[in-house]
């Protein structure tokens, strides 16, 4: 994933500390407008949101993409639903399946995916409380940032994302096994999961499930990988809150 902004030169062997933000110390504010100003990525701690809610919404994940493709593909659309490979109308092409939803459940404009899954409640109640507490957590560190930018008022940002009518998106990515690629051979090396790009909104919010791969683009056009963490969360500064932080 390609960050914009104004970011910090890096050595030239990759290694990149990425910022840590202390979501239970208030004073993380001033840290967070800087990581986001230099870096334009970082990771939050003591976040509040449970293991096992995390571990649950996993579980249910796991089985939907386990499902065969014929009875995902019921499920596909645009723009929310289940997706292969072609990632929105441009065909940005990647090795990847996902499963795209309104951050609102009760939007009505998600997919009836839950109908396929052996419990279909348990996924939605987990997606319930999952995107409720990403959402909140989400809100309290746009107002951090907006304090330590000291404008007002505090909420400036979060209600975009509070709101009822938010158009805020929960996408879940699965990376299956790319019969292209052999690691004896090293064919299929350049195969890429995602690919190159920025993301448009304010923010966005990632969680990894201890499997590597995330790479953050550099201002000298160097990638360095993020390491997994998953007991945290990692957010990626999106365009429109760049052009805030640098106007």
């Amino acid at each position: 994933m390609a960050v914009l902004s104004k970011q910090v030169a890096v050595p030239k062997s990759g290694f990149s500390p990425i910022p840590v933000i202390d979501m239970s110390d208030p004073e993380s504010k001033h840290a967070l407008v800087k990581a986001c100003e230099d870096f334009g990525f970082f990771k939050v701690i003591n976040h509040g949101i449970s293991a096992e809610l995390v571990s649950v919404l996993e579980h249910e994940t796991v089985e939907f993409f386990s499902l065969p493709k014929s009875e995902k593909t019921l499920v596909a659309g645009y723009p929310f639903g289940y997706g292969n490979s072609k990632i929105g109308r441009n065909g940005d092409v990647g090795w990847v399946e996902y499963l795209l939803m309104n951050a609102n459940l009760d939007s009505g404009s998600g997919p009836l995916f839950p109908s396929l899954l052996k419990s279909p409640g348990t996924f939605r109640n987990a997606l319930e409380e999952y995107t409720i507490s990403v959402r909140k957590m989400t809100c309290d560190v746009l107002e951090m940032i907006i304090d330590g930018l000291g404008i007002k008022p505090r909420n400036t940002l979060s209600k975009l994302v509070s709101d009822q009518n938010t158009d805020s998106i929960l996408r879940l990515n699965h990376y299956p096994p790319c019969p292209l690629i052999n690691k004896k051979t090293n064919c299929g090396k350049n195969v890429i999961g995602f690919g190159e790009h920025t993301d448009p909104q304010i923010i966005s919010v990632l969680r990894s499930n201890n499997t590597s791969g995330l790479q953050i683009n550099l201002t000298d056009g160097s990638w360095v990988s993020v390491p997994p963490d998953h007991s945290s969360f990692f957010f990626n500064v999106g365009d429109s809150l760049q052009v805030r932080l640098i106007s």
